[in-house]
């Protein structure tokens, strides 16, 4: 089923290079925001030799080297060796940057746009930087290992993992093809460089693997195709885990031989525990802790919220962020990954401006990609069976109001019309067969005017029931409500309709309640609603919530309890899409 999919955004180099230069200039004073204020610069840097390497390969049609990819990578080389001496230092170091480079980067001829894309562990699943070098100060490589970096995210980590090395700059291949039987193109002169000592090692480095880990064994492939004996391949992965459930069966052989050194969230945190280290970082912004950090990451939040298991959301352990709860003197604190660079602090803004407009819990700061939020123990889950829907719905539509006004999305985010009407009529004919599928059909022609009328905005896109908590004094709050917008699926931001249609299938919503919600959101919002676009979100949103909980129970197969959560959530978004799909017959 079609789930997943990759954010990526177009933009002008040159206007990157400014804002890196800016960023630079404005390095002051010393400590853990200095150093954030590094690893920002060391991903916004990434990003640009990323997007000038792809620009690069597209031009080519292969992997080469040129004169914008050498100056990014020398630029991106010094980011590296600042970050890893400040962090060494325990923030007390201030490793400089030459901004001289980024001049002679801008006085290249470079291209008039590229493709920035998300880097997935920087966003979502605390990849850190840092730990590439650590995993790289503790290899016994040494500084003749020849780097290779995975672009996207592999490209900077493989920086870090050369710079602490003291090696030379890594190169950066594009794996193409097939998810799950990735290749390379290389130019002959990138060739013949990587391959000139037959004697050295080489370092793969990327974050993963995931479902197959061919993009690490592409490599390898490559490497032992070109006379490369196994044992001198090394791979940095960020996890010790298994190649998943996709791999060949030479790649998993060779992935269960070979050196691997693990750059994990753990390996960050050295001989302490992940949440002291974090609970560390945060102290200045909410006190020292009092107890014992919970770790409440991988559904375990669900044990401090929720009184009885039976009663227990299912959730995708999977996908879930790193998050703490940390008890200090001035209260309880949910520290919750929301990303490096400017990434996480754009969305700590947005979860500012939530929490001030009252639909969120208060927010303390930002801090090594960490959000701290006030974690009230008075709240409850909320109860459907108890729930005054009269007032909850004008909530909702306060709610959906003030995202519409305030958190507008430029028009090339988000899926299409297009890739929703792919993702819905692929999910429904694996779910219900192609005759299903064809309710989808009346909606083909229709979609250049559907998209034409989007206006697109920072959706919630997550409305789940257990995504709001009641207050004791009455009213609501939205648990998580940040960046579902911007997460590892292909969604992204849509119109409100999109939200409109969720709220619908979470809550049941009648059809007087359904209007109600709608009048209130336009209302609040400060525009219509389209009619057709509401009605084509909801067979994509039934369509799209299938999927992903199909795949979630699929890849719980170990854990028996989670798996019948998860399929439970999955038959019930099935049974009201089919119920969708059949009224739908009639219109064909």
């Amino acid at each position: 089923m079609l789930v997943y999919g990759d954010h990526s955004r177009r933009r002008d180099p040159r206007d990157v290079i400014g804002e890196v230069s800016l960023a630079l200039a404005k390095l002051t004073g010393a400590g853990i925001t200095r150093h954030a204020a590094l690893v920002t610069i060391f991903v916004t840097a990434a990003e640009l030799a990323q997007g000038l390497a792809d620009a690069a390969f597209e031009v080519a049609g292969c992997d080469g080297p040129s004169p914008p990819q050498d100056a990014a990578m020398a630029f991106l080389m010094a980011a590296a060796r600042a970050v890893i001496l400040s962090w060494r230092s325990g923030f007390d170091r201030r490793g400089s940057i030459d901004p001289v480079r980024l001049t002679e980067l801008e006085r290249l001829d470079l291209p008039a746009e590229i493709t920035l894309k998300q880097a997935e562990g920087y966003a979502f699943y605390a990849v850190y930087p840092e730990a590439y070098a650590l995993a790289a100060l503790s290899s016994g490589l040494g500084p003749d290992t020849r780097v290779i970096g995975l672009r996207s995210i592999g490209g900077g980590l493989a920086a870090m993992v050369a710079a602490a090395l003291d090696a030379a700059a890594p190169v950066t291949f594009r794996p193409v093809g097939h998810p799950f039987q990735r290749q390379l193109a290389i130019s002959p002169d990138l060739q013949a460089s990587l391959l000139a000592d037959p004697a050295a090692r080489y370092a793969i480095v990327d974050e993963g693997p995931g479902l197959s880990g061919s993009s690490f064994g592409a490599v390898a492939d490559w490497l032992e195709e070109h006379g490369v004996t196994a044992e001198r391949i090394v791979f940095f992965p960020s996890h010790a885990g298994d190649l998943g459930s996709q791999a060949s069966a030479r790649h998993r052989q060779r992935w269960a031989k070979a050196d691997r050194w693990v750059a994990d969230f753990e390996r960050l945190a050295g001989e302490a525990k992940p949440g002291a280290m974090v609970a560390a970082w945060v102290q200045e912004l909410v006190g020292a802790p009092e107890s014992a950090v919970a770790d409440l990451s991988g559904g375990a939040w669900r044990a401090h919220s929720v009184a009885s298991e039976t009663l227990w959301p299912g959730v995708d352990t999977f996908q879930e962020r790193r998050k703490f709860l940390i008890t200090t003197e001035g209260g309880d604190w949910l520290a919750k990954f929301a990303g490096l660079g400017a990434d996480g602090e754009r969305k700590a803004s947005r979860a500012t401006a939530l929490a001030e407009a009252g639909f969120t819990p208060p927010v303390a700061g930002l801090r090594r990609g960490f959000l701290l939020t006030r974690w009230r123990k008075d709240v409850e889950p909320l109860d459907l069976s108890r729930l005054d829907r009269s007032r909850f719905v004008d909530h909702l539509a306060r709610y959906l109001g003030f995202r519409t006004r305030s958190f507008p999305a430029s028009p090339d985010e988000g899926a299409s019309t297009s890739n929703l009407w792919e993702m819905a009529s692929v999910n429904i004919t694996e779910a219900f067969g192609g005759l299903a599928a064809a309710t989808m059909t009346r909606w083909r022609a229709r979609l250049p005017t559907l998209q034409s009328r989007l206006s697109r905005v920072q959706t919630d896109n997550r409305l789940q029931s257990f995504e709001w908590l009641s207050l004791p004094e009455g009213g609501w709050l939205k648990a998580d409500a940040v960046d579902h917008a911007f997460a590892h699926d292909l969604i992204g931001p849509q119109d409100i309709a999109w939200d409109l249609a969720g709220a619908a299938v979470e809550f049941a919503l009648t059809p007087f309640e359904q209007a109600h919600l709608r009048a209130g959101v336009e209302y609040h919002g400060g525009r219509a609603v389209d009619s057709d676009l509401l009605a084509f979100y909801l067979p994509c949103y039934l369509a799209f919530q299938l999927g992903a909980y199909t795949m979630a129970a699929d890849s719980h197969g170990h854990w028996f309890q989670e798996r019948a959560r998860l399929a439970a959530a999955r038959d019930r978004y099935a049974d009201d899409l089919k119920r969708v799909v059949e009224a739908a017959r009639p219109a064909l």
